[in-house]
């Protein structure tokens, strides 16, 4: 009897998983004006305001001001002080400092967050550290556990080059942080605070995952390794921006679990906002109660329609918000 009971479970979790995800309806679409060098990397909402970070400029953020069917972006300057080792090896940080040199960047600006005090933190993936911009003082690396790169490469992230930290969310009270490990493996990592430096409790690894998948049916892209682009915390629930699915889900924040997502692709992938690379181009994300702003990292690349600037997209929330369940 209890067999049955596991093979109907399985089955029904296997029907649950093929069916169609539903899609998020897309409010507004802004492409983002004088951001310089463009790829924007990270999005955050922070003091009444629409905040960008760029992986190629690393001495700015962006304000985002809506202008008709433009953002506007206002830039605000800073010195990141020289970032601290955490333990990387050798070949990967020469790497991602020769291509820093070449392309612009060296810090590598993949992520951005903030806390309800209004101090922000930057993800650098080159260096595997966070630079918080606290409300009074100067820029600092956060204090972060040598052990959080180690427990990450025993569990087979952070080895390749370009694949590192891709995401980072904090927790309103900035006591507890997520970083998201892009691809190859993919996976989730949290550490707390203790006083003025950062531990792993009880482990720093949340989950890591292997894996290919092509995407959408509607689109070109081939196949690719699942990865994780960016995550955002809202109502104690992890959200991950998986840009090859092209969906966002809602993950626990305990264990990483996936409980539920939802598709963007319907919005994406029409033919005039299409790009010519194989694979996906969602590089930013942050959810609050009425929905979520996707940040388009489009690189070199123009899509079909010509547009060569970064893309802003704000979808509601889905039907029942963002708690519902399957």
């Amino acid at each position: 009897m209890q067999r049955w009971a596991c093979a109907w479970l399985l089955l029904l979790s296997s029907w649950v998983s093929a069916q169609p995800l539903e899609q998020l309806q897309l409010l507004k679409e802004r492409a983002v004006a004088d951001m310089p060098g463009g790829n924007l990397s990270g999005l955050a909402w922070c003091d009444n305001a629409l905040w960008a970070v760029s992986d190629r400029n690393d001495q700015q953020l962006f304000a985002l001001k809506e202008q008709g069917d433009l953002f506007q972006a206002e830039s605000e300057s800073f010195v990141a002080p020289a970032p601290i080792d955490m333990g990387l090896p050798w070949g990967l940080r020469i790497r991602s400092w020769l291509a820093g040199m070449a392309r612009g960047g060296e810090l590598d600006f993949e992520g951005l967050s903030c806390d309800a005090a209004g101090n922000r933190y930057l993800l650098s993936e080159s260096h595997a550290a966070v630079l918080q911009l606290p409300v009074v003082g100067e820029p600092n690396w956060l204090k972060l556990p040598q052990s959080l790169v180690r427990q990450a490469r025993a569990r087979g992230m952070l080895l390749k080059y370009n694949s590192l930290l891709e995401g980072l969310a904090i927790d309103p009270r900035g006591e507890r942080l997520y970083l998201a490990a892009e691809r190859m493996m993919r996976g989730l990592l949290v550490v707390h605070k203790e006083q003025s430096s950062w531990a792993c409790s009880g482990g720093c690894v949340l989950l890591s995952e292997g894996g290919d998948e092509r995407g959408p049916a509607n689109w070109h892209g081939s196949v690719q390794p699942k990865d994780f682009s960016d995550i955002a915390l809202y109502d104690d629930k992890l959200f991950t921006l998986e840009r090859q699915a092209h969906q966002i889900c809602r993950r626990s924040p305990s264990n990483g679990q996936v409980e539920h997502c939802w598709s963007f692709a319907e919005a994406a992938l029409t033919p005039e906002r299409v790009y010519p690379p194989s694979y996906g181009m969602a590089e930013a994300l942050w959810v609050d109660k009425d929905g979520a702003w996707i940040g388009v990292d489009n690189g070199s690349y123009s899509r079909a329609d010509g547009e060569k600037r970064p893309i802003v997209w704000r979808f509601a929330a889905p039907a029942g918000g963002w708690s519902v369940n399957p």
